[in-house]
């Protein structure tokens, strides 16, 4: 997969953004806060929402409309940074996509794999870039665990424990399978990064306690085979008070030379053993700069269209990330173990008999496997572990 690269001497890249809610003002400040990029329009359903957006940016002159289409036909615009809900992505990029311009968006890639599986089309058949913001990658403690996992010679294990109890209010609390939806993708997304690894099965059970304030289940528990055997345990809950663990999580990986430790706030901790099977006294992995959160994830994409190195989140490299979470629901409702090719192949059959492009459909219908498809993008030349990667990485 190659993408459309823009020209570096046209100085900042000029971006509309789509979604002015309460994730929309955390980009718009994320936006002005980047000298790599320009907001020249914001488009939301609430035109009011759209105006406050702009005075939240800074700019209550800027462009703002109901309309996407409308607004980018009107601006000279370079990209689209797509900070709507799940049901509006896969539209959005679509028709950002088709209109020339790449798109930064939200997690997730879209409402369900079936959805994700078109826009990796609608990429490949429009030659721009999808890039999925999967936000927790740019930390530069995870970047430090996966150092550290190098040092682990096999790895058996891997390990996620999140126990928060927060009161949102609003549309998660009435969500079905909130955990699974809303927070995991993060993790699940996290420990494919962390192994260079893609998931074959998966058992889980989600659930409740009798206190939860939820009205979908707000706790789970998943068990994931991945490529080489690793098994990676995902146990979690959103309505747990007390010794509340990071919003990271609390991680272990245990390979047959040691074992990694992090607590999802500091830096990890490395602990190898020796000859005699002893553990060495506990240490920590040097730190490479990644950026933070979001913005992390936008100097990510400004660098990959100025030089064409495929960022993390490329749509294709990150459906799958979604195909976890989608698993993990069918596995508690279907109380079966899921493997993760049968729901693949499903998925496109799925977006197949959806598809409204005649071209999208084609593309879908020429994929033979659908991990294989997923799988031919190459690896990041901006890999953030790899020396040459992370002086790029603090300059873009």
């Amino acid at each position: 997969m190659t993408f459309r690269t823009v020209d570096s001497r046209g100085g900042a890249l000029r971006v509309v953004q789509v979604g002015a809610g309460g994730m929309g003002r955390a980009w718009l400040r994320a936006l002005a806060d980047s000298a790599d990029v320009e907001l020249v329009g914001i488009v939301d359903l609430d035109l009011d929402a759209a105006r406050a957006g702009a005075e939240h940016h800074g700019d209550a002159s800027l462009p703002v409309s109901t309309d996407l289409g409308a607004l980018i036909a009107d601006l000279a615009a370079d990209a689209v940074v797509d900070v709507t809900v799940p049901v509006a992505h896969h539209p959005v990029t679509t028709q950002s996509l088709f209109a020339g311009l790449p798109v930064l968006g939200e997690k997730p890639v879209a409402l369900d794999v079936a959805e994700g599986l078109s826009l990796a089309a609608a990429a490949e058949v429009t030659g721009e870039l999808f890039m999925v913001s999967q936000s927790r990658r740019y930390d530069d403690h995870l970047v430090a665990l996966k150092q550290q996992v190098a040092e682990l010679g096999e790895v058996g294990v891997v390990t996620t424990e999140f126990f928060k109890a927060p009161h949102f209010g609003g549309f998660r609390e009435q969500m079905d399978d909130v955990l699974l939806l809303d927070m995991a993708v993060h993790p699940f997304d996290s420990v494919r990064w962390l192994l260079d690894a893609d998931p074959l099965s998966v058992w889980c059970e989600s659930f409740s306690p009798s206190w939860s304030w939820y009205r979908g289940d707000a706790a789970a528990n998943a068990v994931f085979e991945f490529e080489g055997g690793v098994r990676y345990a995902y146990s979690g809950s959103w309505c747990s008070p007390g010794a509340e663990t990071s919003w990271n999580g609390s991680w272990r990986v245990g390979g047959s030379a040691g074992t990694a430790l992090w607590d999802g706030d500091e830096a990890p901790v490395l602990a190898l053993a020796d000859e005699t099977g002893a553990s060495s006294s506990p240490r920590l992995s040097r730190l490479a700069t990644v950026g933070d959160g979001i913005e992390g994830s936008l100097a990510a994409f400004v660098g990959a269209l100025r030089t064409g190195a495929v960022p993390h989140g490329e749509v294709h490299e990150n459906v799958m990330s979604l195909a976890m979470v989608e698993a993990a629901i069918e596995s508690t409702r279907s109380g079966q173990r899921v493997v993760i090719d049968d729901l693949l192949e499903r998925a496109l059959a799925t977006a197949i008999e959806r598809e409204a492009r005649d071209d999208v459909r084609a593309r879908l219908e020429s994929w033979t496997s659908v991990r294989a498809a997923l799988q031919a993008v190459p690896t990041s030349a901006a890999d953030p572990t790899t020396p040459a990667a992370t002086t790029a990485g603090a300059t873009s």
